[in-house]
């Protein structure tokens, strides 16, 4: 096992329609990344953060280990990948209240999933980390 990625790109994206409060559509973003630096955009339609720290993905990588979904992220994460860029959905609802719950399609998060963008030339290994049956560090 190589362990933890040394560079990613992560960017977190979720739209907001108008019959929810921007704060609580950045909240439930917030709480996706947990204790990280990084930049936030906030338009009237759409949230963004950013981060080029893998600290952002710590949360995600430390819930599919305790919630035994590792598997299912693996398929996730292979079927969402595009070269170097690894794509998740997640349900915003959960986000809200700190719990990272993969969707396997848009259908499946009812005001629409936040999306999950990682681009990292480890990409393999990325994967490797977010989805270890070991604690990998």
């Amino acid at each position: 096992m190589e362990g933890k990625p040394t560079s990613v790109r992560i960017i977190l994206r979720a739209s907001v329609s108008p019959s929810e409060e921007r704060s609580k559509v950045l909240a439930a973003a917030k709480n996706v990344f947990g204790d990280c630096p990084h930049k936030e955009e906030i338009s009237v339609d759409e949230i963004l953060l950013y981060s080029e720290s893998m600290r952002c993905l710590q949360k995600l990588h430390d819930q599919l280990r305790d919630r035994r979904v590792r598997d299912a992220a693996r398929r996730l994460l292979l079927r969402g990948r595009t070269e170097n860029r690894l794509t998740l959905m997640l349900n915003r609802q959960a986000a809200f209240a700190g719990i990272v719950v993969l969707c396997g399609s848009e259908d499946e998060s009812p005001l629409g999933p936040i999306f999950l963008v990682m681009d990292s030339e480890e990409a393999d290994q990325l994967i490797e980390w977010l989805t270890a049956h070991q604690d990998s560090g």
